[in-house]
C-alpha cells in the first residue's frame, strides 16, 4: 500500500481477496509498513472468520480488535476510530478494519455500505490510511459493487489504483434512503404525548419474543429516545411497530421528521453540549439500526437479537 492515489492526508482503499495466504501477507504487510513508518495501527477483524492456522500481527503500537465485537452495529466502528485517532494526536495512524463477511445478514450488509460511505465525511482531513478486506470469493457481488462504490481506490497488485466507480458519499448515500416497510403482522401504536404506552408494548414485546432482562430494558431505552425525539423536533405523531423474525425483534418508528445530518449516531456527543445523545445511544444499545430519512419523513427501525 506503498503507492498512494492522489497523496491526500485521507487513504481509504478497498481491498479483494480471494485466498488465506493472499489475507495473511497483505495483513501483516500493512501492519509491518505503519510500524517502519511509525504509524500506530489498529486492526480490526472477524475473528471466527479468518482462516485456519491465520497468525494476528502484534508488535509496539499495534492494537487488535474483533470487529464482530467492534462494528456488530456497523454504526458503532466511526467512533471508535475517531477515538483511535484522538489517542495519537499530531501522528498518522492506520486502520485496517473488514466490516464485511459471509455469515452477515443483508440488512447488517447495507449498513455497512452506508457506513463506508459515511466515512469519507468523517474522515475528510484526517492523516490516516484505511484499508478495507473484503472477501470476493464469498461476498455477494452485491457487496463487492457497493465497496467499489465507496473507496475512492482500490489496491491491485500491490499498488493503489483510483476506483473508476466511486460515487460522492451524498450521491451514494441517497440511494440507501429506500423506505423500511413493517410486515402486515406488525403490532403498532400511534403515539403523540404520553410515552408510556409506547414502552408498555416495546416491554411486551421484547419478553414474549424471549429477550433477556437487560436486553429488553435496552430495547426500552432505545424505542423511547427514538420516539422522544418526535415529540421533540416535529409537531405532528409518531407510529412504532413491533414484531419477530429470524431469532430477533424489530422496532420501527416513524414520525414526519428529517435527520439533515447524515453523520448523526456516527459521532460521539460533546460531553459539553446539551442534547445528539438520542441516535448515539441507540447504536450503542440496539444489534443494528436502520435509518430511511427524507423530507417526507423518517423511519428508523431497530434489530435486537434474541441470543448475546
Amino acid at each position: 500500500m506503498d503507492q498512494a492515489v492522489g497523496g491526500g492526508r485521507t487513504r481509504h482503499v478497498a481491498w479483494f481477496y480471494r485466498t488465506p495466504a493472499e489475507y495473511q501477507h497483505a495483513v501483516n504487510q500493512f501492519v509491518r509498513e505503519g510500524q517502519a513508518l511509525d504509524e500506530p495501527v489498529l486492526v480490526a477483524v472477524p475473528y471466527a472468520q479468518l482462516p485456519v492456522g491465520f497468525a494476528l500481527p502484534s508488535g509496539p503500537d499495534v492494537t487488535m480488535t474483533d470487529m464482530a465485537e467492534m462494528g456488530k452495529n456497523p454504526a458503532r466502528i466511526i467512533p471508535v476510530l475517531r477515538a483511535f485517532c484522538d489517542r495519537n494526536p499530531g501522528r498518522r495512524v492506520r486502520y485496517l478494519g473488514e466490516p464485511a463477511w459471509p455469515s452477515r445478514s443483508a440488512a447488517e450488509l447495507q449498513e455497512t455500505a452506508r457506513h463506508e460511505a459515511l466515512v469519507n465525511l468523517a474522515f475528510a482531513d484526517a492523516w490516516i490510511s484505511i484499508l478495507c478486506p473484503y472477501n470476493s470469493a464469498l461476498l455477494p457481488q452485491s457487496v463487492i459493487e457497493d465497496a467499489r462504490a465507496t473507496h475512492p481506490a482500490e489496491l491491485r497488485s500491490g499498488a493503489e489504483r483510483a476506483s473508476l466507480s466511486y460515487r460522492e458519499p451524498v450521491d451514494y448515500l441517497a440511494k440507501l434512503d429506500k423506505p423500511l416497510v413493517a410486515p402486515p403482522a406488525a403490532e403498532a401504536l400511534e403515539y403523540s404525548r404520553d410515552l408510556r404506552p409506547v414502552r408498555a408494548l416495546v416491554a411486551a414485546a421484547g419478553r414474549r419474543a424471549g429477550l433477556g432482562l437487560s436486553r429488553c430494558t435496552d430495547l426500552v431505552i432505545a424505542a423511547s429516545e427514538i420516539a422522544a425525539n418526535t415529540l421533540r423536533h416535529t409537531s405532528g405523531t409518531g407510529v412504532i411497530r413491533l414484531w419477530s423474525a429470524d431469532d430477533e425483534v424489530l422496532c420501527q418508528v416513524e414520525d414526519s421528521g428529517y435527520i439533515a445530518d447524515p453523520l448523526a449516531g456516527h459521532r460521539r456527543p460533546a460531553s459539553n453540549r446539551p442534547g445528539g445523545q438520542g441516535l448515539w445511544l441507540v447504536n450503542q444499545l440496539c444489534d443494528l439500526t436502520e435509518i430511511s430519512t427524507s423530507e417526507l419523513g423518517t423511519t428508523i427501525r431497530l434489530h435486537m437479537a434474541c441470543r448475546g
